[in-house]
């Protein structure tokens, strides 16, 4: 069993780092992107991420910097340079080396630049979402760029579990990179809803929020069989059976 992620918008290279880590596999596919990236101004960046000129011009300069070189004094692990909602729930600098470790195997991160991340990968801070429409040779966006590499590195990685399913707690924007038709593998959707007034929608606060939180739980508690993931209950959410499928897990909370 494989949990997939998105990763954040925002990123901090401070703080702990644990002295084990591993590299990016597409180091060079990335490296490619960063000389396309390169080209751009900080206006020209602007307009084709639609963010503020203050983090345009601090990705030029991220840009700039890049390196193909990734060590514990220039860059930080994956599952712990991210910060935002998601991460927040996840909580992974209060785990412990076992629970990295099993992370390690157990938890993919998506990523527009590196494509798919294993926790202790080291990176560089950076921005480019997977949504982003960006020209490299022929590919006309970051979708047609990775075409179906992240799908077949995922098959790679997942022949060796007993348990072939792909829980999906990746934005749709990120999952979207994924060729479904080509995977070796069942995938699992757990969605997350509040509740008022009787009526319950996904809140993308909470929901990225409650991402992590499964995250975490599936990694404190070893879960190896999606049938396990019901018993999730962090923070008020509740699995409800009645209007849950074998695709789709949702969980409320009043």
């Amino acid at each position: 069993m494989i949990v997939l992620l998105s990763p954040a918008k925002k990123l901090t290279i401070s703080g702990n780092k644990p002295s084990s880590f591993s590299e990016p596999e597409f180091i060079n596919e990335a490296q490619k992107l960063i000389k396309e990236l390169q080209k751009y101004s900080p206006p020209k960046l602007q307009k084709l991420m639609s963010v503020s000129t203050d983090i345009a011009e601090l990705n030029v300069n991220r840009f700039a910097n890049w390196t193909t070189n990734h060590s514990l004094e220039n860059a930080k692990q994956a599952i712990l340079i991210f910060t935002g909602e998601v991460y927040n729930g996840l909580q992974a600098s209060k785990l412990n080396k076992t629970e990295l470790a099993y992370a390690q195997e157990h938890l993919r991160i998506l990523s527009g630049l590196y494509g798919i991340l294993k926790p202790l990968d080291l990176i560089h801070e950076y921005r480019l979402e997977m949504g982003t429409k960006l020209k490299v040779g022929k590919h006309t966006n970051l979708y047609s760029f990775w075409g179906d590499v992240i799908s077949e590195k995922l098959n790679d990685s997942i022949k060796n579990h007993s348990d072939k399913t792909i829980v999906n707690l990746a934005s749709t924007e990120y999952f979207k990179v994924i060729n479904t038709k080509k995977l070796n593998a069942n995938v699992v959707t757990p969605i997350f809803k509040d509740g008022k007034n009787g009526d319950y929608k996904v809140v993308m606060m909470y929901a990225k929020k409650a991402r992590g939180m499964m995250a975490n739980y599936i990694i404190k508690n070893k879960i190896e069989n999606p049938a396990n993931l019901i018993g999730f209950n962090e923070d008020g959410y509740y699995f409800n059976p009645k209007i849950s499928t074998d695709k789709e897990l949702v969980f409320y909370r009043n």
